[in-house]
């Protein structure tokens, strides 16, 4: 379903971690000089900069790109992937999200099958994979979010397994590094499972997935003062932008509106474009109940430390994008509680009804998403979404409706060609 559509749905933001992805696996090397020589038009853009090592870099992190190498190198050693064709950076992209995104939902199965019905735990990961921006956006191109969602699906799967001490601590700190070291804004997140490492099965096993999560780190730090002079990397640059690019002079402001845009506003809502998520409220006083020893309250903790952040930050709308892109990075905390959800379940009620067509229309605006953005225009007609906030909620003229008016994107299928 990811390939269906046969196009990488790109943006600036996500441009050049393909390009690094490519050029890591045709000359060993991270740099982007060779992508600026052939197309110096990229400088132009915010997210190719000249680093302080005298190199053309990525602003964002490297660790997407590294992903995005290791899962197409099988393709390219074998000759399937032509690293010098012209649309070689958009497979690579392509078909790194696709899979990781994949993996990701696969994940979230396993984990709901250990305690629903084989029918139940399809429908979980439906909603999950099909239902939400995992199709339309993250699915798409190499964005950070499907790194930072597969590595988090793992740490929640970990965390809610029966794997011994040593080798849960392992693999949640793995999940917890991934997601970290690719997005640094899910710190919180992070940070939230490694207390739920130590408060549910103990110092040593917290200990074991703290290793692992320093390391990656430093691994990480070291990198950025290299290549940046800084041990965040570019992060400070692009926060220096939003004056310039989202009419914004600063980073974070308390308010209401960010947290109310991220579930309800009309172009960027959660529930507006993913309904389904609403099984996961079904689930939430069972998850509490479980106590501070099981998982089920730290995956809710660790999706409330998330959504503070993101609904406080000032440009809680991701800029151009299909949906509620910055709240797909809170979907893996939500599993454990929908699985509970779904036990509240009945197909022949009236809450099961609502449920089966919060999961038709959640698809179905996910496929707008993947056949149809950007082709509706809607982020910069009529007027730049970025300089003009108040579209976000504009109920007149929503996303969702231009797209449904909007007939299917031109480059649909481009990368079968």
């Amino acid at each position: 379903m990811y390939f269906a559509n046969g196009r990488e749905i790109g943006s600036v933001d996500s441009q050049p971690t393909k390009f690094a992805a490519r050029e890591l696996l045709l000359r060993g090397s991270l740099a982007l000089n060779h992508v600026v020589g052939a197309t110096p038009e990229l400088l132009s853009r915010h997210t190719i900069v000249l680093a302080a090592d005298g190199r053309y870099r990525s602003t964002y992190s490297p660790v997407p790109a590294l992903t995005a190498a290791a899962v197409n190198w099988p393709l390219a050693s074998s000759g399937v992937l032509d690293l010098k064709g012209p649309q070689a950076a958009g497979r690579i992209a392509k078909f790194a999200a696709s899979l990781l995104t994949a993996i990701a939902v696969a994940i979230a199965f396993l984990t709901v099958r250990r305690s629903l019905p084989m029918r139940s735990a399809l429908l979980l990961a439906a909603g999950l994979g099909l239902g939400t921006g995992l199709w339309s956006t993250v699915s798409q191109t190499l964005w950070q979010h499907e790194t930072a969602i597969l590595g988090f699906m793992v740490a929640v799967h970990a965390l809610t397994a029966r794997s011994p001490g040593t080798t849960r601590g392992l693999l949640i700190g793995a999940g917890i590094a991934l997601a970290c070291t690719s997005r640094l804004s899910v710190i919180p997140a992070g940070s939230v499972l490694l207390l739920a490492t130590w408060a549910c099965y103990g110092t040593r096993t917290m200990i074991a997935a703290l290793s692992i999560v320093a390391a990656a780190g430093a691994i990480l730090i070291v990198h950025n003062i290299n290549a940046f002079g800084h041990v965040l990397g570019p992060l400070p640059y692009l926060e220096s932008l939003h004056g310039q690019f989202h009419a914004t002079d600063r980073s974070f402001q308390l308010g209401w509106e960010g947290y109310a845009g991220l579930l309800i506003s009309p172009s960027r809502g959660l529930l507006i474009f993913s309904p389904v998520v609403a099984v996961a409220v079904l689930g939430i006083r069972a998850a509490w109940s479980e106590g501070w020893h099981a998982a089920q309250r730290w995956c809710l903790l660790a999706a409330a430390a998330q959504f503070a952040l993101y609904g406080a930050y000032s440009v809680w709308w991701a800029g151009h994008t299909f949906g509620p892109r910055y709240m797909l990075d809170v979907l893996p905390f939500l599993v454990p509680s929908a699985a509970l959800g779904m036990t509240h379940l009945r197909l022949r009620s009236v809450g099961g009804a609502c449920a089966a067509l919060a999961l038709a229309w959640s698809i179905a605006v996910s496929a707008l998403g993947a056949y149809v953005y950007p082709a509706e225009l809607w982020n910069t007609d009529p007027r730049e979404v970025d300089q003009y906030h108040e579209r976000l909620w504009d109920w007149r003229d929503t996303q969702i409706r231009r797209a449904f008016e909007t007939p299917p994107n031109p480059r649909n299928f481009m990368l079968f060609e």
